[in-house]
């Protein structure tokens, strides 16, 4: 039983396996290595950190290969956090009440009431889960997804899978798009949109919505089947395509005298 201690970079979190460094593994109350379970077990504020990761949770546990040394990189095959997790780096923080990451097969799940992932422009809540794999810098959330923007605009779906990439001028990692699936719709200050399927460009405000789409702005209704949406401007526009049969068709409210 000791404190600080030192752990293996398997416990990097949000960053390609490829690139694992030693992070530093500290906790207010123990930092245990049980070496016949073959585990290191950190409780009390367990903070794992390096230079741009933090991970804190209130117990966190790494588990290694059996019949493996702590001082082998490759050793950690799984890293469990529990309680109030926070994942913070340089391109969102994530928010749940366990985390598990497994390293075989490169994937990172939370789990919350709901899971989050918070961007400087962005939040995503997910009831189920929230998936993330950092080869591929992809995260995807699941169930009663909900994704709001600064405006308050509100994205929700079934399924939302985030793709990073890096800014070519600020050389920062951003949220540069996000595919929507199933059960979607989109409510701003003055339209809600519904669709099949869909994808949400952060960086220009942009949704572009396919299949089965219905604009209800104020009582007025519009269907096609490819739609974008500007969230920035709050205009839209629709166009038809095969399903609605080469046409684009509308209801449209009628005003009322003492309307203006």
């Amino acid at each position: 039983m000791f404190k600080p201690a030192y752990v293996l970079a398997a416990l990097l979190i949000l960053s390609p396996a490829a690139q694992a460094q030693y992070m530093n593994l500290t906790a207010d109350k123990e930092v245990e290595w049980d070496s016949l379970a073959q585990k290191m077990t950190a409780v009390g504020n367990a903070i794992a950190s390096k230079k741009d990761l933090q991970i804190r949770a209130d117990k966190m546990t790494a588990y290694y290969a059996k019949n493996s040394s702590a001082a082998k990189k490759s050793s950690i095959t799984e890293v469990h956090a529990a309680g109030n997790v926070i994942v913070t780096t340089p391109k969102a923080k994530a928010y749940g009440q366990t985390m598990d990451y497994d390293l075989t097969k490169d994937s990172v799940v939370l789990k919350g009431a709901p899971a989050k992932i918070q961007t400087e422009k962005e939040t995503i809540t997910a009831k189920d889960n929230i998936t993330y794999y950092p080869a591929q810098e992809k995260a995807v959330a699941l169930g009663n997804v909900i994704a709001t923007d600064k405006q308050n605009n509100k994205i929700y779906s079934d399924k939302m899978v985030a793709f990073f990439e890096k800014n070519s001028q600020t050389g920062n990692m951003e949220m540069n798009k996000i595919e929507i699936y199933d059960n979607i719709k989109i409510v701003t200050d003055n339209a809600t949109v519904t669709a099949d399927k869909g994808m949400y460009l952060p960086q220009t405000g942009v949704i572009k919505l396919y299949d089965h789409v219905l604009i209800d702005q104020q009582g007025n209704k519009l269907r096609g089947d490819f739609a974008e949406t500007n969230l920035n401007t709050g205009k839209s526009r629709i166009i038809a395509g095969k399903t609605s049969q080469g046409r684009v068709s509308g209801v449209f409210k009628q005003k009322q005298k003492s309307e203006k």
